[in-house]
Formats: C-alpha cells, sequence, structure tokens
C-alpha cells in the first residue's frame, strides 16, 4: 500500500523537478537570450543577467553573444582601378546589437557569418577595384624617411598625390556595409585590411624590376667608387711629384751651399800663402786627371800648357 505511494511520489517529484529545471534558466553579462515557441520568438530580447524563467517544454532559450566578435575573410584576387591585380585578405569586428532582429534574419552566428562573408567581400572588392594601388597601400602623403640606397630609388618614382589613402578606404568599406548590416541587428565595428600582395604572375615581375634595379643601384655605387678611386690616385701623383720635386730642390740647394763653402773653404786655403796655393793648384789638377783621363786615352798636349806641368818629371833638383 505505501509501496505504490512512494513511487507515485517519486515520480511526480521527478517531473515536478525537471519541470523547474527546464522552467529556470541563467544569462551572463555577456549573453542576451530570445525566447521562441515553435521556432516563432515570443516577447522582448532578455538582456539583464542573472536568473529567468519561461514556459517549460514549449519555449526555447536561444542565447546569443553580447561580445565583440571577429568575421575572418577568404584572401581574394581583385584587380585595382589602375589594373594591377593583387590578393588582400581582411577582417572585421562587429556585435550583435538588436538580438530578435538577428534572430529573425540570420538565426545564429553561422547564418551571421556566411551573411558577413557576401557584405564585406562585395564592399572590399568594391572599394579596391574604385582606387589605385598606391591609394590602397598608402595612408597619407607623409614624407618618408629614406636612405641613401633609397633615394637612388626614389628617383625613378613618380610622385602620386593620396587622396584617400587605406586609412579613408577602410572608412568607405565601413559606411557602406554598416548600412546594410543594420538591416540585419548587427554593428560594424571596424574592418582592416590585414594583407595585400600581389599576384604570382605580378610578384614575378615585380620581383625582376626590383632586381634590376637593385643592379642599377650598384652599378652607379661602383661607378662612383672608381671615379673616387682615381681621383684619389690621382691626388696621390700630384703630391709624389710635388714631394719629390721639393726634396730635389732642397737637396741642390744643400749642395749649391755645400759647394759654395768648399769654394770659400779652398779660397781662404790658396791665398794664405804661396805653397798653399800651389799645393790647391796640385790637388785639383789631380782631381781633373782622375776624372777625364784613363788608361785608355791619347792626350796631345802643348808642353807650355799648365794641364800638362805637373806630368813633367822636376828638374833642377
Amino acid at each position: 500500500m505505501n509501496r505504490p505511494k512512494f513511487i507515485i511520489a517519486a515520480v511526480l517529484g521527478f517531473l515536478l523537478l525537471i519541470l523547474v529545471l527546464d522552467s529556470g534558466y541563467i544569462v551572463n553579462e555577456t549573453e542576451q537570450v530570445i525566447i521562441t515557441m515553435f521556432g516563432k520568438p515570443i516577447g522582448k530580447p532578455i538582456v539583464e543577467p542573472g536568473i529567468h524563467f519561461k514556459l517549460p517544454f514549449f519555449h526555447k532559450a536561444n542565447f546569443f553573444d553580447k561580445r565583440f566578435l571577429a568575421w575572418d575573410g577568404s584572401p581574394n584576387q581583385i584587380p585595382t582601378k589602375d589594373k594591377r591585380f593583387i590578393w588582400v585578405d581582411s577582417y572585421a569586428r562587429w556585435r550583435i546589437t538588436d538580438p530578435l532582429l538577428f534572430f529573425q534574419r540570420l538565426r545564429d552566428e553561422r547564418g551571421a557569418q556566411s551573411r558577413l562573408d557576401d557584405i564585406l567581400d562585395g564592399e572590399t572588392r568594391n572599394a579596391i577595384a574604385n582606387h589605385d594601388l598606391v591609394e590602397i597601400i598608402r595612408t597619407s602623403n607623409r614624407e618618408m624617411e629614406v636612405s641613401d640606397l633609397m633615394e637612388y630609388e626614389a628617383e625613378s618614382e613618380v610622385d602620386f598625390e593620396i587622396e584617400f589613402g587605406r586609412e579613408k578606404i577602410t572608412r568607405l568599406i565601413i559606411e557602406s556595409a554598416s548600412q546594410r548590416m543594420a538591416e540585419l541587428g548587427i554593428e560594424l565595428l571596424d574592418v582592416r585590411l590585414k594583407r595585400i600582395n600581389y599576384v604570382d604572375e605580378v610578384q614575378q615581375k615585380i620581383f625582376e624590376r626590383m632586381i634590376t634595379e637593385r643592379k642599377r643601384i650598384a652599378d652607379k655605387f661602383r661607378s662612383e667608387g672608381q671615379g673616387e678611386a682615381s681621383k684619389i690616385l690621382g691626388d696621390k701623383e700630384r703630391d709624389l711629384q710635388q714631394i719629390e720635386s721639393e726634396a730635389y730642390r732642397l737637396s741642390q740647394e744643400i749642395m749649391g751651399k755645400g759647394d759654395a763653402e768648399a769654394t770659400q773653404i779652398y779660397a781662404q786655403a790658396y791665398n794664405q800663402n804661396q805653397s798653399s796655393r800651389e799645393f790647391y793648384q796640385f790637388l785639383k789638377t789631380m782631381e781633373t786627371y782622375k776624372t777625364t783621363l784613363s788608361e785608355k786615352d791619347w792626350l796631345i798636349l802643348s808642353t807650355k800648357g799648365d794641364f800638362f806641368k805637373f806630368l813633367q818629371k822636376p828638374t833642377g833638383r
């Protein structure tokens, strides 16, 4: 008798527990909830955190994130206005601002990601196609600080005046896409061009052009180096000739001074007495014999000449 009552009470308690658990749900600070009945939304979105209740079994709580969400697009090959084919990889940040509208249009975040692919990829493609490549790469007309090597490259580049720039182009993408995303209950926070690169065919041509440019710069440096080397060698030869000329002049001056002093000494010795004069005359004549005569020389001299007198045998002694 008591056993059937206990079983019935246990079953009723279990059912009551299921009802209580299914009727209550917890909303975190980072979540917002839409209550649906048979797939249709009921009431207003629940955005306040805490414990909330719903009709068990019939109502379903659909949770959506309040935080900023990420969208990462796939790289796309896009032509620019100046017919440059590039790969563009972009990303964006968005959030759900109207969960009810979001649920009605997209159901969940997976559907939102698919819809964002269509909107953001399309707007990015339009923005890229309406601007030149330099507008997409650069942000402003700020003068870049370049090294001496880059200055040679800058000489061959054409100056471009940036009208929009990369930052303004991304703003245009945000403005155009935000209008379409607002109809989905989504706020677009930011869009960025993560990576821009040339397609393989164009990239190969760019690399070849860079190699050619580097070779041109290297040849210019070599030419300037050879010119500087020639100038240094010329300066060296000029300085060497100047030094040799100055040394020769100084040596001649020293030799002249020495000869003058020797002549002065000889003159003083010659003027002292007759014996000194004869001895000086004898020495100078001997020096002349030594420098002018050799064993194979033949001379025809007069016996009365001064040059021959010291070759004669002395007489009267």
